[in-house]
């Protein structure tokens, strides 16, 4: 008798997320052999084919959207469950996953630190990716938590800003307007920028930016880190605008300055999102109290500075 089990859909799920067998056996340390009769198994009690090959591209086909929509759906609900029962355990132990975009990662890793003094036996699982990947990793229901910029209304997101992330531009010591005590934008617009890849939050506030001033400003290199953008400044390529949290180390080696243009810093923000719909586990809970109340005072006085 066929039997429909919740490994074959778990399985699938990650061969629908993925559109590959080899990325979806990687994550769950499975070899593909052992991915592909899961799959093959899920499709004989379905009755119908789920992934259909042209090339070496894998798509899915109907019945494969209709499954892959359900393992969705059933992957959260279980998620759900793990939260409530871990909650009835307490904050004594357990895990939760926080993403969080590339740019806040140093101030990500600081709060994480001093969250775990407080809470020693909690696992902490992080990953760190651009605001793309972060959202998709939120509306997958695959992480508890999020840090990141500009948060998206139509998602069904829960989102509170709890620190203030200004926008700078930089430059290296040595270049012609370091040392100026005022800077138009009409001068850094002839000047080269350096900028971070299309869908970066960052990228889209300078977008927006020097639009609303009908101006457009000269990319030169897109780079996918804010990293790459400082050492490529450092090394005189052109300009760049990033968040001042990122640069405590260069400036105070002096590899990099602050220009004072007008207009700068663009003041964005930091949120902590979740889905409205997710009940968070004690962990989860107890991080997003500490984020919001301790946390959020100490960082306060700095970011009023």
């Amino acid at each position: 008798m066929r039997r429909l089990t919740l490994r074959q859909l778990m399985v699938f799920e990650a061969v629908a997320r993925h559109l590959s067998f080899s990325k979806a056996a990687a994550e769950l340390h499975l070899t593909q052999p052992a991915v592909s009769m899961q799959v093959r198994q899920l499709e004989k009690f379905v009755g119908l084919p789920l992934t259909e090959q042209i090339g070496k591209k894998i798509s899915l086909t109907d019945a494969g959207r209709v499954v892959s929509h359900a393992s969705k759906n059933i992957s959260a609900q279980l998620g759900d469950l793990s939260s409530a029962l871990t909650r009835l355990k307490g904050v004594g132990g357990g895990q939760f996953n926080l993403a969080v975009t590339s740019t806040v990662n140093a101030v990500a890793t600081g709060i994480l630190a001093k969250f775990r003094d407080r809470y020693p036996q909690v696992s902490i699982h992080l990953e760190v990716s651009n605001r793309a990947e972060v959202l998709d990793l939120l509306t997958a229901n695959r992480i508890d938590l999020a840090i990141m910029g500009q948060v998206p209304k139509e998602l069904g997101l829960a989102a509170t800003r709890f620190m203030d992330n200004p926008l700078v531009v930089i430059a290296q010591p040595d270049h012609p307007l370091a040392g100026r005590k005022k800077i138009t934008l009409e001068e850094i617009a002839s000047e080269p920028f350096l900028v971070r890849e299309e869908g970066s939050g960052t990228r889209g506030a300078m977008e927006r930016f020097f639009a609303a001033k009908g101006m457009e400003i000269r990319t030169s290199m897109k780079m996918s880190s804010n990293e790459a953008i400082k050492l490529a400044v450092q090394a005189g390529l052109g300009l760049g605008i990033i968040s001042l949290q990122t640069l405590e180390m260069e400036l105070s080696l002096n590899r990099l300055v602050v220009l004072p243009v007008e207009g700068f810093p663009i003041m964005r923000y930091w949120y902590l999102v979740h889905r409205a719909d997710k009940r968070l586990s004690p962990v989860a809970q107890a991080f997003k109290d500490y984020l919001l109340t301790d946390e959020r005072e100490e960082l306060t006085p700095s970011s009023q500075a």
